[in-house]
């Protein structure tokens, strides 16, 4: 029970305490003071005074007194509107984003919104006790793949039991060689660096890398492009450095050089079997499927679409663009040269395999959340061809998740469905010419409406 306080306590100590917090505290100091640890010591591991320690362990109450003073100005309406207004208009026409001194400004002159002018400093004070931040921004991918989940699943089981010689690949593309017109300097005091700004282009070339899951070590090659031609010749590469008789497992993305028929020849060659015929795999559904079969030595695992981010050699990519690719270069061969060198270093003294943590809990719940966020925007702004693929995962989350995500999540989605049906429907027909394709694409809307007011009224049922 000590043990679990003590935890408490790493939650309790920081500088700033909102009423909850101040309230847990009063409760580890009456337990802990039962528990007979001491006054000074309860003081110093909650980074309070002795005093205060002192009075909520005579106290009985623990809430706080009844105090006087000056009643609020601005009431919890207030600030809900305030947070309505700041965090879900927009002061141009679908752009832009308020910044305090603007906001204060547009309220000023139209006071009808919430009732009052507000000054920028309560509007930063309301958004940071709401720890509301809508001006921060960041790069996102959406989930688009509709078999996104059942392939992530097949990845973390590989990397939580991998197999014996499982290597991730990718390629980092259109690196800039870029060369600054002077050398660094340091300053005098801290000797921090300083670098020039202005800078000439010598080109570009591309890093194609294998990571071994279970060592840590890469082996990296860099070349002028990325075309199948050169993948062909640096998987090759790899192949002879490979074990030649244990099986061998590769991560990779879904593009297109990975799943080329030269890639096919290749692997059949030294898994020692026939490749099919070009007519065979005259396509890439094919050549991925064959290729991911297990009935050769050589086994491919792709990542979803838009998925790239579970593959672990872009771990090693960041680590490679920090510690090397950001330095002045007056010619490829001399970034060549640095990322070969990088390299080495890495496998003499860095490598060691990831402690890969990440399960994807929660993650279902989210992509419906996103979903239901995106609905309520105008339907007109999304593709359809990205909407089309949504309503595809959402069919396929109600079927193998349904119980894990709140039945409330549930039917905000099924509402907003319902709302936007014929929206989205119009937005079909509008956007395909081919009959065709424009039905496969309704039928997905109506399978999705259908699938889940269908699950919803069984729902009800068992609720009554």
């Amino acid at each position: 029970m000590k043990k679990k306080l003590w935890e408490i306590v790493k939650t309790t100590s920081t500088g700033v305490q909102n009423k909850g917090i101040r309230l847990i505290q009063r409760h580890v100091i009456k337990r802990l003071y039962n528990d007979k640890v001491k006054t000074r010591v309860i003081a110093c591991r909650l980074a309070c005074h002795i005093s205060t320690v002192r009075r909520w362990i005579n106290r009985d109450e623990l809430q706080d007194m009844p105090r006087t003073g000056r009643s609020a100005i601005y009431s919890q309406s207030t600030h809900l509107s305030l947070i309505g207004f700041y965090c879900q208009t927009r002061p141009l026409s679908q752009c832009g984003r308020w910044t305090l001194r603007l906001a204060e400004k547009y309220l000023e002159k139209h006071v009808d919104i919430i009732g009052m002018a507000i000054p920028k400093s309560t509007i930063h004070r309301i958004l940071q006790a709401n720890n509301l931040k809508p001006h921060r921004s960041t790069y996102f991918l959406h989930i688009s793949d509709p078999d996104f989940f059942p392939k992530m699943n097949h990845l973390i089981k590989l990397y939580f039991n991998p197999p014996k010689n499982l290597y991730c690949f990718d390629e980092c593309p259109g690196i800039q060689v870029l060369q600054r017109l002077s050398p660094d300097l340091q300053t005098e005091g801290m000797k921090m660096r300083l670098e020039e700004f202005e800078y000439i282009r010598n080109g570009t070339i591309d890093v194609l890398a294998f990571y071994s899951v279970n060592t840590g070590k890469v082996y990296a090659e860099c070349r002028g492009n990325h075309t199948k031609e050169t993948l062909v010749e640096v998987f090759e590469s790899h192949l002879k450095i490979a074990h030649p008789s244990e099986p061998l497992h590769y991560i990779m993305d879904n593009l297109y050089s990975h799943c080329c028929y030269e890639l096919c020849e290749l692997i059949a060659t030294y898994s020692k079997v026939d490749c099919p015929s070009e007519k065979e795999l005259n396509n890439m559904q094919k050549r991925r499927e064959w290729l991911m079969s297990d009935s050769k030595r050589i086994i491919f695992h792709y990542t979803p679409f838009h998925g790239s981010w579970l593959n672990q050699v872009e771990i090693w990519f960041g680590i490679l663009n920090a510690k090397c690719l950001r330095e002045s270069y007056n010619c490829p061969e001399a970034m060549y040269k640095a990322i070969n060198e990088f390299s080495q270093l890495w496998n003499t003294l860095s490598a060691k395999p990831i402690n890969w943590k990440y399960t994807g809990e929660g993650l279902p719940v989210k992509a419906v959340k996103r979903f239901v966020q995106m609905l309520n925007t105008p339907v007109e702004n999304m593709d359809v061809r990205f909407t089309v693929k949504q309503l595809k995962l959402m069919t396929n989350i109600i079927n193998e998740y349904w119980h894990e995500i709140q039945a409330s999540t549930w039917n905000i989605l099924g509402n907003k469905l319902n709302e936007k049906y014929e929206a989205i429907k119009t937005n079909i027909i509008n956007a395909d010419s081919k009959d065709k394709k424009r039905n496969e694409r309704i039928e997905s809307l109506d399978c999705l409406v259908k699938l889940l007011n269908d699950k919803l009224k069984t729902q009800l049922k068992v609720a009554e």
